[in-house]
């Protein structure tokens, strides 16, 4: 493209690998910070006739997740897109963890109970870190994971570990999360371990409905979980709101409220205390699922009870959650034909939040709601 930059490049480059139009990068930017940019000067990053500075290079860092120092040193995009294909972290750090990768294969890694207890807090850091960090700290993880796949209880570890790092890709990327979560039932299978097997599958298939992205393979992650085992888990729990949102938004309003019965009653039996991890699904957050469903189905009575119990018990340390219960409600206002208000109400919501605290899903409900 004559004029681009090697800044403007790698912005090409990266809206292009998530299937967005300038447009939507600029839609991106306005719906997380609150700003007016518009396509025409997307454009000229682009072209190279305007150079992103300062607040534009942060905004651009984070609804792109590419590393900030990444966008100021204007590296060569080869070099950068070849990381993020590969395992997503920063040439500098890759020597670190091939060296680890090799030692756990040589003198042996961490145990099952140290992987297991890995694993518990990662659950618990997903619910308030970014995406961005998440994903570069996992990555590492499953350099050395792969090097110890000697027992089923390890491909287990190694399941869960892919299915988290598969939600750190935006769902809207399509490729990436779809092939992540692939990959992650497949370890599973090797785990022998019909409870791992349906979480992975469960949990899959409720981030894609709730996302609204690759609704075909949420359905068939959830049908896989469901042959499975009918034995009450969170998995299954997982399994059958994932696919009640999917029916939701193909506009099957009854298969989705027979779901959401059929997931009301799994969870009196499988419900967890635990408040605080992904890998839990405690009263609030089973209310999290049925506040966005009954919005997307148009229920409002439904869907505010639900917003009002989710609210009643969700922890404080988790505001992010609180942000989604909004977003449920401009989408609620968007719905009934007032889109100017609800796209006010969900702005407001993360304009709220900090910047920082904004996740791909924050900004897909967003999305939503803007093309309600």
């Amino acid at each position: 493209m004559p004029g681009e930059s090697r800044i403007g490049t790698l912005i090409n480059d990266l809206r292009k690998a998530r299937g967005w139009s300038q447009r939507r990068l600029a839609d991106e930017i306005n719906n997380a910070f609150g700003t007016n940019l518009t396509s025409q000067y997307v454009n000229k990053w682009i072209n190279g006739k305007v150079k992103p500075r300062g607040a534009h290079l942060r905004h651009l860092s984070a609804v792109l997740d590419v590393p900030l120092a990444v966008l100021e040193g204007e590296v060569r995009r080869r070099t950068f897109l070849t990381d993020v294909a590969g395992a997503a972290i920063a040439p500098v750090v890759a020597s670190d963890l091939l060296s680890a990768g090799f030692t756990a294969r040589l003198q042996g890694g961490p145990t099952t109970e140290a992987w297991e207890a890995k694993l518990a807090t990662y659950g618990t850091d997903y619910m308030s870190l970014g995406a961005a960090d998440i994903q570069r700290r996992v990555a590492g993880e499953l350099v050395v994971v792969q090097q110890q796949l000697d027992s089923p209880r390890l491909w287990s570890v190694a399941s869960r570990l892919m299915t988290l790092y598969a939600k750190t890709f935006p769902g809207a990327d399509g490729a990436k999360a779809a092939h992540w979560y692939k990959l992650a039932a497949q370890s599973a299978d090797q785990s022998a371990d019909d409870d791992a097997r349906v979480w992975v599958r469960g949990r899959a298939a409720i981030a894609l409905g709730y996302e609204g992205a690759s609704l075909g393979l949420a359905d068939v992650l959830a049908d896989q979980a469901m042959a499975i085992s009918s034995k009450p888990s969170l998995g299954l729990v997982n399994a059958v709101m994932g696919k009640a949102h999917a029916a939701a938004l193909r506009g099957d309003h009854d298969a989705a409220l027979t779901l959401a019965e059929e997931g009301r009653r799994i969870f009196d039996k499988a419900g967890s205390y635990e408040q605080t991890s992904d890998y839990a699904v405690p009263w609030w957050r089973m209310n999290v699922f049925l506040s966005l469903l009954y919005a997307r189905l148009g229920d409002e009575k439904a869907a505010v009870d639900a917003q009002e119990q989710a609210q009643r018990e969700l922890p404080a340390t988790l505001p992010r959650f609180a942000t989604h219960l909004e977003l449920h409600r401009g989408l609620m206002l968007a719905r009934s034909g007032d889109k100017p208000a609800g796209m006010a109400y969900a702005k407001a919501a993360m304009d709220a939040l900090p910047p920082e605290k904004h996740s791909l899903t924050l900004r897909m409900l967003m999305a939503e709601v803007d093309a309600s």
